[in-house]
Formats: C-alpha cells, sequence, structure tokens
C-alpha cells in the first residue's frame, strides 16, 4: 500500500524539499491549494459561493516549534475573517483548525492551543460563522476534544471533526451525537499504528458506515465528509431513514477533488461545503491529499511525467 509510504514521506525533510523543488510540483498543487494569501484566496470564496456551495477554509501549515509561530497561525485566521466579514456570507464560509498550528505540541500545549483558538472562535462568531476543529494522529485527540468541550460552553456550535478508522470512534460519535453538535465523519489521513486504528479498507469503510448511523440517528448535525460514491449514496439512504431534511446534515469534499460532484449535490438541494485550503506551508497538507486516494497520485506522478 503506497498510503503510508505517503505519509511517511510528508514528514520528512529531504522529501519536502526534493517535492517542493520539482517544476511541476507548483501547477499541481493549485489543485488543491488554490492560493497563498487572503487576497489570492477572497476570489475563490466569491466563485464557490456563487455557484451554491458552501466552504470551511483552512489555513495551512503544521510544524509549529515555537509560540511566536502559534500565534502568527492565530492572527492568520483573524486576517482570514477580517476578510469574510463584508462578504456577509455567515455559516457559508466556516472555518476549519488544526490545533498543532496554535502550539498544541508545545510546552503547555494543551493551555496555549486554546488561548490561541479561542479569539478565532469568538472573531467567527461576531460575523455569523462558526469553527470546526480538525482531528489529528490519535495521540493529539483527548486534548482536541476537552478543547472542543471548553469552547463549546460559549460557542455551542463550534465543530469537531472523527476519523472513521479509528477504534475509539465508534464511542465518541455516540458521545458527540447530542442536540447542538456539529461532527465532520472523515475516514483519516494519518499514519496510525493497528494498536488503534484499522488498516483495511473495507474494515474502515464498515466502520464509517455504523458510525454514520449513529451521527443520523443522534441529534446533532452531522457533517458527512467523503468523496467515496458509494458512501455518499449511503449517506442519503441514512439520512432519509433518519427523517432528516436536506439541511440536517451537509457533504464535504477537498476543493479540486470531484469538483463536478460538489456541483451537482449542490443543484439537488444539498448542503456541499467545499475544503479550501490555502496558504505557503502547503506541503503536508498535500501529501496526505496524495495518500488518500490513489487517483490523486497517479495525477501528480503523470504531471511529473508529462511536464517534467
Amino acid at each position: 500500500m503506497l498510503g503510508p509510504v505517503i505519509l511517511a514521506a510528508s514528514r520528512s525533510d529531504k522529501m519536502r524539499r526534493l517535492v517542493s523543488a520539482a517544476p511541476v510540483t507548483k501547477p499541481v498543487v493549485d489543485r488543491f491549494i488554490p492560493g497563498e494569501t487572503v487576497d489570492e484566496i477572497v476570489p475563490i470564496i466569491q466563485d464557490l459561493t456563487g455557484k451554491g456551495l458552501e466552504l470551511t477554509m483552512d489555513v495551512v501549515g503544521e510544524d509549529i516549534t515555537t509560540p511566536a509561530q502559534a500565534e502568527a497561525a492565530r492572527d492568520a485566521y483573524l486576517e482570514l475573517i477580517d476578510q469574510l466579514k463584508p462578504l456577509e456570507l455567515g455559516t457559508r464560509a466556516e472555518m476549519s483548525v488544526k490545533l498543532s498550528m496554535f502550539g498544541q505540541a508545545l510546552d503547555g500545549g494543551h493551555e496555549l492551543a486554546l488561548k490561541n483558538v479561542r479569539p478565532v472562535v469568538e472573531a467567527a462568531a461576531e460575523i455569523g460563522t462558526t469553527v470546526t476543529l480538525d482531528a489529528e494522529d490519535h495521540t493529539t485527540l483527548d486534548s482536541m476534544f476537552a478543547i472542543h468541550e471548553e469552547l463549546r460552553k460559549d460557542f455551542p456550535q463550534t465543530g469537531c471533526v472523527i476519523q472513521a478508522y479509528l477504534f475509539r470512534t465508534e464511542a465518541d460519535a455516540r458521545r458527540l451525537a447530542g442536540s447542538g453538535s456539529r461532527v465532520r465523519l472523515v475516514k483519516g489521513a494519518y499514519k496510525e499504528p493497528a494498536e488503534v486504528a484499522y488498516q483495511q479498507k473495507h474494515e474502515i469503510d464498515k466502520a464509517y458506515v455504523r458510525i454514520l448511523r449513529t451521527l443520523m440517528e443522534g441529534e446533532g448535525y452531522p457533517m458527512i465528509g467523503s468523496h467515496d460514491p458509494r458512501l455518499i449514496s449511503i449517506a442519503q439512504e441514512l439520512a432519509r431513514t433518519a427523517g432528516r431534511k436536506l439541511d440536517e446534515y451537509e457533504f464535504q469534499m477537498l476543493y479540486g477533488i470531484r469538483s463536478d460532484e460538489h456541483l451537482r449535490l449542490a443543484a439537488e438541494g444539498h448542503r456541499m461545503r467545499v475544503y479550501t485550503a490555502y496558504g505557503t506551508d502547503w506541503y503536508g497538507y498535500f501529501m496526505r491529499r496524495l495518500a488518500e486516494k490513489p487517483a490523486n497520485l497517479r495525477f501528480f506522478v503523470r504531471s511529473m511525467v508529462t511536464k517534467g
């Protein structure tokens, strides 16, 4: 399986330098990451929302080694919110954040991440939108869920992400499926050991369906993070069985992947949110996109062969 190899490469400084220096890389990266600055991304936001789509915005970057870098990440999101304000999009443009960017892995990281993310959540609420806390590797999740719980005391609309490939997630889903919750379910994109996570695709898919049923039958707001046509069809059936209206759940897909499907689902009346990343520190995000789906890797390799 190439996925684990690519995920290992995502942590390699040597591979970072090699991939970043390849002439073909930027055009391919642009497929997944449409800009590096807020000024570049605002027209993308306007274009997608004009087509009836919704967005969740991610400022890419995870290798935070100092408190100053964590504060810079906070400020990058505050700048984004400042640019979103005059667009008056409300929840049509929310934000996704990785707590590693806010200093979670540093000394005293739990408190530091909470301190840095709170102003972002507050500012988002002031312009009528919200924030979802992304899930990272399994060692960070207890901290993420604790911060999520703390933020929801004042901002109950704050969302979180759960990953189907982790054994713990079925229990997490039952706990999180209560009234007012917002939970994005994804398969998972980090290299996890067999002691904590399913390793085979069919096992992950089965777990995804079990967890999604729990969310659909609960009282919260499920967010289906998948590009898999079969899982999308199953999600629609689970929603119908649970008696959910079209505005009581949503689909989420990555920018640059199955864009026609984004528009198709939106045209059918579904809430369709596009996960849109931007920024200069794109390497880790890009490599996980390659690892998630063989077609993404084939696209990259084919581009290197034809353009390199």
